[in-house]
């Protein structure tokens, strides 16, 4: 994969996306205008392989290059959407837990004695 970024900055691949964007510029879009600027990829791949007897059936290298890099960026936003999402999840647990310690360690003070309590105020 590393190769195919290479080869799309050396070469300056521009995609269609409200005029014309880099491939750098990709990493910048969301899902949806990923998604957007794929299918109009995929609709162009399917045109150039529409077969005649007038002409042979040739692979556009560029064209699939270009399909590769659009798929791979919607894939990493992908899996970093799901991994914020967990750490959400983690965070908000954490805080559930920390808050039902709090309380169970409140409790623990309320059973203790008069003399105790008093033995905690004088350590401090």
């Amino acid at each position: 994969m590393e190769k195919l970024f290479e080869t799309a900055t050396r070469k300056k691949y521009r995609f269609s996306y409200r005029g014309s964007i880099s491939t750098e510029d990709l990493w910048d879009l969301d899902k949806n205008a990923l998604d957007s600027i794929y299918k109009e990829l995929m609709a162009e791949k399917k045109e150039s392989e529409t077969e005649s007897l007038l002409s042979e059936k040739k692979t556009n290298t560029v064209l699939e290059a270009k399909i590769e890099i659009v798929k791979h960026i919607f894939s990493v936003k992908v899996e970093e959407a799901q991994a914020a999402e967990q750490r959400a999840e983690n965070a908000a647990k954490k805080q559930k837990i920390l808050a039902i310690l709090a309380r169970k360690q409140d409790a623990e003070l309320e059973n203790k004695s008069a003399e105790e309590l008093e033995k905690l105020i004088a350590d401090l």
